[in-house]
């Protein structure tokens, strides 16, 4: 692919493209990939069926425990995760080719939420990167501690505390995953006590600026959404989708009772079209039209802990029972929904022209991205646990999965499936 086309890709997402920065098409930078939509380039043909042994090029283990999803970046993968006996939060960088370990660093010693949902880890956040830093983001003393690492060698460049972060109503933890937008990294933090979002200069860690927030509990991680001709920075939650501008954080406009108080999936749009789901306490799917606010359509159906996808003209979700759906993009249509085994919490992802799925239980469903016909290509199983949205690259798939021994004792793995 030539440089200008990488140039203006980059551009498209709202990065800055330089020598040393992320290829768009080559690295999975962050929260649901280059294009923040889960979608896997067009070529990309991964593996359908795998297991603990079949179509495995590498699986090593990973200390202590976390959600966050697997960062690529050149010919590293990076990785949050959390001790509990420790009381640690690190981030490690591993080898592609083979899973090696090329640094740990420690990021927080202590100081640990003292409740957190059962379902949830203190290391949820996916990180991000630009190529050069690695920018974390963990919730630790009654606070939002953003860190910014150097992709050589794990070393921290800066550090930052936003916050307070004091949960009062719902003590669940924290789940949102830093934005990378221009020359900045930006973080929210929805909360009962006064939510806000802020962003800092990913060089420097210099609060550029701040903006407040509905004083409500909220899980959902904010997407920079090309709409139009620009470029917005939209979340989902609260009881409303509000769109700001990137740049400076300036509320451009938002709609009410569009969504539920409390969701975790991230928007998804399609043309002038932005579709949010959950959540706490009704359930809601709904479209908004991007800039005017106005309801397009709307049902009772939920996605709660799960993004959504858009592929042709279509929405794609499973929600936490397990059901997958398929609804046309422009009215809500239901095209079918399917029952595939729940509860699931991890996001589907788009690759080959099919949906790989994962339950709670491990159990990974590939099926394809066909309004017109729901087709179960394979059922797979890996380990016992699966709460981590899988990263697939290329032919590659990268999953975070947990295996438990007979006296329940955990095991985190990171695999990287492929054809053998």
């Amino acid at each position: 692919m030539n440089r200008k086309f990488l140039v203006f890709l980059a551009s498209f997402m709202g990065v800055t493209l330089s020598a040393g920065e992320i290829n768009p098409e080559t690295d999975w930078p962050w929260w649901r990939g280059p294009a923040r939509n889960n979608h896997v380039a067009a070529d990309a043909d991964p593996v359908v069926t795998f297991s603990q042994t079949e179509n495995v090029l590498w699986k090593v283990p990973v200390p202590g425990r976390g959600h966050a999803s697997p960062t690529i970046v050149g010919n590293q993968i990076f990785l949050a995760t959390a001790d509990i006996d420790t009381e640690t939060q690190s981030v490690l960088a591993l080898d592609c080719k083979s899973g090696k370990t090329l640094w740990t660093t420690v990021v927080n010693k202590g100081r640990f939420p003292a409740k957190i949902h059962p379902k949830n880890t203190h290391a949820s956040s996916t990180v991000a990167c630009d190529g050069d830093l690695v920018f974390s983001l963990f919730y630790n003393s009654d606070a939002l501690q953003v860190t910014a690492l150097k992709a050589s060698d794990g070393k921290v460049v800066w550090d930052e505390k936003l916050g307070p972060y004091e949960p009062k109503q719902y003590e669940f933890g924290y789940g949102a995953s830093p934005l990378i937008h221009g020359e900045n990294v930006i973080v929210l933090g929805d909360q009962e006590t006064g939510g806000f979002l802020t962003a800092l200069n990913r060089k420097t860690g210099k609060k550029v600026w701040s903006t407040d927030r509905p004083k409500v509990m909220n899980y959902a991680s904010p997407v920079v959404a090309k709409l139009g001709k620009t470029e917005q920075l939209v979340i989902s939650g609260c009881t409303r989708l509000a769109s700001y501008d990137p740049a400076s954080g300036k509320l451009l406009w938002e709609s009410e009772d569009a969504t539920s108080p409390v969701t975790c999936g991230t928007p998804v749009w399609d043309g002038d079209l932005i579709f949010s789901s959950g959540g706490y306490p009704n359930k809601l799917t709904t479209a908004v039209r991007a800039g005017t606010g106005e309801i397009v359509w709307q049902n009772k159906k939920k996605s709660y802990e799960q993004s959504m996808l858009v592929h042709d003209k279509h929405l794609y979700t499973v929600n936490d029972n397990g059901i997958a759906f398929c609804w046309r993009a422009n009215d809500g249509e239901e095209r079918w929904s399917e029952r595939l085994k729940g509860p699931v919490s991890a996001s589907p992802v788009l690759a080959g022209g099919r949906l790989y799925a994962a339950n709670e239980v491990g159990t990974f469903f590939v099926y394809r991205a066909d309004p017109d016909n729901f087709e179960i290509l394979a059922k797979n199983q890996l380990g016992d646990e699966a709460f981590a949205t899988p990263t697939i690259l290329g032919n590659r798939i990268y999953t975070r999965v947990t295996h438990l021994d007979d006296e329940g004792e955990r095991q985190e793995m990171l695999y990287c499936l492929g054809k053998q």
